[in-house]
């Protein structure tokens, strides 16, 4: 396949046709994981083995997968591509690039609902993962809220914490195209935050990329700060909201509203460690919006609301114990898929990466 000097197929641009279908999360606290998704966030689950629970929140038969082991963590994104043309360009960027590319199992792709997959190495560890058609049920949803929001926004965003922001927003937009929505400048807990938020289908985004200015720290242990699913209701956000801390879940952000999306929502601990955004009602930057959409940067990430809730030094302090120890580790970053994408950006940057800065 020839490769432009964009890293992108001749004629292929894989924006609008990615879709984040699933995350896979290495765990061995599945008592806890039931709990939370089932009886906190409201999901219906299916518990297929000791080692292997999914839960659902619409037709598809996974949208989380947890796996038996020892990261506490998200160890992978399932990316649903609409065609095959888009999705035989974006394997061509990663081929293009030399990173191992692997088809797979018949096993792993029944356990993730998919027809088939093939994934290659994503930043910070999370294996990119990328399919075409997901495996539907019309088995009825055993669910707590009324419905999540899905379909061509995807299934929600993932939000990464770096050392290496221009290598991640590299990534995303070397391998899927993807477009800059806004920036934000925040400070949280003292540390005085950039975060820049990607945008690969009408969802305000589906990734946003958070680092220190000025530090190359990450004070994060896991490879996502947090994740977000939708409610399609007010009533579905406040209901779990209670859900959650009548069941002794902690609660890491009160709810309040974004400045950028506009989205209403908190955000609780999952039993793995990492953050559970629930939300409603946020911005779509639809196709009318999409011709004019200019990024702009925004001062604080709340309009009002986003308190943190149970904050005490203790925390702060391995906030920082985490920072010092990232100082002498290298981050993932997948050179090889990101620095085309770096080098076209310092020769003549797009509108959609316009006031893209550390």
């Amino acid at each position: 396949m020839t490769v432009l000097s964009e890293g992108r197929a001749p004629g292929i641009d894989a924006f609008g046709a990615v879709h984040l279908g699933y995350v896979v999360v290495e765990t061995e606290r599945f008592s806890d994981w039931r709990r939370f998704g089932a009886d906190a966030i409201g999901l219906h689950v299916d518990e297929l083995s000791p080692n292997v629970t999914r839960f659902r929140m619409d037709e598809h038969e996974c949208r989380f997968l947890l796996t038996r082991g020892p990261a506490e963590d998200v160890v992978g994104a399932g990316w649903q591509v609409d065609d095959h043309e888009t999705f035989d360009a974006i394997l061509g960027r990663a081929t293009a690039a030399g990173v191992a590319v692997t088809e797979g199992t018949p096993d792993e792709c029944a356990l993730r609902g998919v027809d088939r997959l093939w994934r290659f190495p994503g930043p910070k560890g999370i294996t990119t993962e990328i399919f075409i058609k997901a495996v539907t049920t019309a088995a009825p949803l055993q669910m707590l809220n009324s419905a999540f929001v899905t379909g061509a926004s995807g299934m929600g965003h993932l939000a990464i914490t770096t050392k290496e922001p221009e290598a991640l927003r590299n990534y995303y937009n070397h391998v899927f195209n993807a477009r800059l929505s806004d920036l934000i400048d925040e400070n949280i807990s003292g540390l005085k935050l950039k975060i820049r938020f990607l945008r690969v289908n009408e969802r305000h985004h589906s990734i946003a990329v958070a680092n220190i200015r000025g530090l190359r720290i990450d004070p994060i242990r896991t490879s996502i700060q947090h994740l977000n699913v939708q409610v399609a209701t007010l009533e579905d956000m406040v209901a779990s909201f209670e859900r959650v801390k009548a069941l002794g879940f902690h609660m890491a952000w009160s709810v309040g509203q974004h400045t950028n999306d506009r989205e209403l929502s908190y955000y609780c601990v999952t039993p793995s460690g990492f953050e559970w955004e629930v939300g409603w009602n946020p911005v779509l930057i639809t196709p009318e919006l999409e011709a004019t959409w200019e990024p702009v940067t925004y001062q604080g990430i709340s309009i009002w609301g986003h308190t943190p809730v149970g904050e005490t030094v203790l925390t702060k302090m391995n906030q920082f114990r985490l920072a010092v120890v990232s100082l002498r580790e290298t981050e993932h970053t997948v050179p090889a898929l990101s620095e085309i994408a770096a080098a076209v950006a310092t020769t003549h940057a797009s509108t959609h990466l316009s006031g893209n800065h550390r």
